[in-house]
């Protein structure tokens, strides 16, 4: 089964659950830490990386000798990387995202495409759990390419733990699109609940199915548990306000590590969706 766990937001404990439901799974899962902007699975389960290669994209390289200033690469470029001046083609090479529409649209065939490093792949195992993540080079237009990478490392008769970046954007959905279940991961602030609905919202579009854990669930004022009631929303795990797993956090250890009883709770979770998915 591949699992995503997903946030509508950033700080909600999402990395944190994601490892830990790894961890419960032992050997029969792999991670995919597909938040290739700010990877930090690895900092929570210390993988030995035994492959790493350059992730490179595919950019255009424009020939003035065979370029006549048709400006069709300029209108069909979508993110304004081509710009014409004085009948001459300037690519903003930080705002390509390497669709090679210019290439195939250009008359002349004056624009290729030359591979450009953007980042990196690595994976390797923690503990007897498969491992793998993505990095993306500071001032990359796009993770997406990556992310999609990163998901084609897991190997074949594995449960897949994808630990997606936050909020709804394009990458978060990348990131899920594929998956036979989602599980969002919230907390119960006015923040909390208006990104949840995003998300829940979002997941509906693409039709992934998707259930909720709270995190700090004993802060809130009842507001998300209310708002799931009336949307028909899952709630699978409830995890109170414990100050020995905030400071397991920040010592890079996770929910299991700090609060080793919440394994029974986390396996359960995981098998429950699991036969939700078969039925």
């Amino acid at each position: 089964m591949k699992l995503a766990v997903a946030s509508g937001k950033g700080g909600t404990g999402k990395t944190s659950l994601a490892c830990a439901l790894a961890q419960v799974l032992g050997p029969r899962a792999a991670l995919l830490d597909c938040d290739v902007e700010e990877p930090d699975c690895a900092l929570f389960l210390n993988p030995e990386i035994k492959f790493e290669k350059d992730f490179t994209v595919e950019v255009p390289r424009i020939d003035p000798q065979k370029c006549r200033g048709s400006g069709r690469c300029q209108e069909v470029c979508e993110y304004n990387a081509i710009k014409l001046f004085n009948g001459k083609p300037y690519l903003f090479g930080h705002m390509c995202h390497s669709c090679g529409g210019c290439a195939i649209a250009c008359p002349e065939g004056a624009i290729t495409e030359i591979p450009r490093k953007a980042g990196k792949l690595r994976s390797g195992l923690a503990g007897g759990i498969f491992f793998a993540d993505g990095v993306l080079d500071i001032g990359e237009a796009s993770p997406v390419r990556l992310i999609k990478a990163v998901k084609k490392l897991a190997p074949d008769g594995l449960d897949v733990i994808i630990d997606c970046p936050p909020g709804t954007s394009c990458p978060m959905i990348a990131s899920v699109t594929g998956a036979d279940f989602c599980l969002l991961v919230s907390e119960p602030t006015p923040f909390g609940l208006s990104d949840l609905k995003l998300a829940v919202e979002t997941l509906e579009k693409i039709k992934v199915p998707h259930a909720l854990a709270i995190n700090r669930a004993d802060l809130g004022d009842g507001e998300m548990e209310a708002w799931c009631a009336r949307k028909g929303l899952p709630i699978l795990l409830k995890i109170p306000f414990d100050r020995e797993i905030a400071a397991a956090y920040s010592r890079g250890q996770t929910l299991l590590e700090a609060r080793p009883e919440y394994r029974p709770a986390l396996r359960s979770m995981f098998e429950a969706i699991r036969a939700e998915r078969a039925a």
